[in-house]
């Protein structure tokens, strides 16, 4: 899990962390690492491509441990989700999101959808109305490892980052990790 940065933090401060510097990433890619906006529109806007969510693994459980930026202590139930945003003609994965979700902190209707359908979490938010908060808490530059195979890329190869709370109604119910490789988004304007 990535560490937990005080909100307070601010974007400049974090995009430099763990040796990403700004000023060799492409303006997309900055976009990608600092907005408060869905990825799956950005994405399709930017790509002219539609994206659909392919769904990894999904489970509850009880948690072993806090997640201190969820504000959930140890037997809390959890729904650990991950996923692919995936062209939708092309085939190809563009990004890796990690959630945890706080189901007792998400309206029923909300939830079940999430639970049975392949819909991106923007979409869901949209289409439920939820309104939402999200704040970034940290923005990483990591080895692909494991997850190189999805991008078709080497596990040495970086991935950047960014991970973030969602809240509603003044409480988080969800933190999300999306990881896309550095070679992606690389405009040259």
């Amino acid at each position: 899990m990535t560490p937990f940065i005080h909100p307070a933090l601010d974007v400049q401060k974090a995009l430099t962390r763990d040796y990403i510097d700004p000023s060799v990433l492409s303006r997309f890619q900055r976009i990608l690492l600092t907005t408060d906006g869905t990825l799956t529109e950005i994405l399709a806007a930017y790509l002219c491509e539609q994206i659909h969510l392919v769904k990894l693994s999904e489970r509850s459980y009880s948690l072993e441990q806090a997640i201190a930026p969820l504000e959930v202590e140890t037997g809390m139930d959890v729904i650990d989700r991950r996923i692919l945003l995936q062209g939708k003609i092309s085939r190809r994965n563009f990004i890796y999101a990690e959630s945890f979700l706080v189901p007792d902190r998400l309206e029923e209707t909300f939830k079940q959808e999430l639970l049975v359908s392949q819909t991106p979490l923007g979409r869901l938010w949209l289409e439920h109305k939820l309104e939402t908060f999200k704040e970034i808490i940290d923005t990483a530059k990591e080895p692909a490892g494991s997850l190189a195979s999805y991008f078709r890329i080497s596990p040495d190869e970086a991935l950047l980052s960014r991970t973030y709370r969602v809240f509603s109604k003044r409480e988080p119910i969800m933190m999300i990790t999306e990881k896309f490789p550095e070679s992606f988004f690389r405009d040259s304007f």
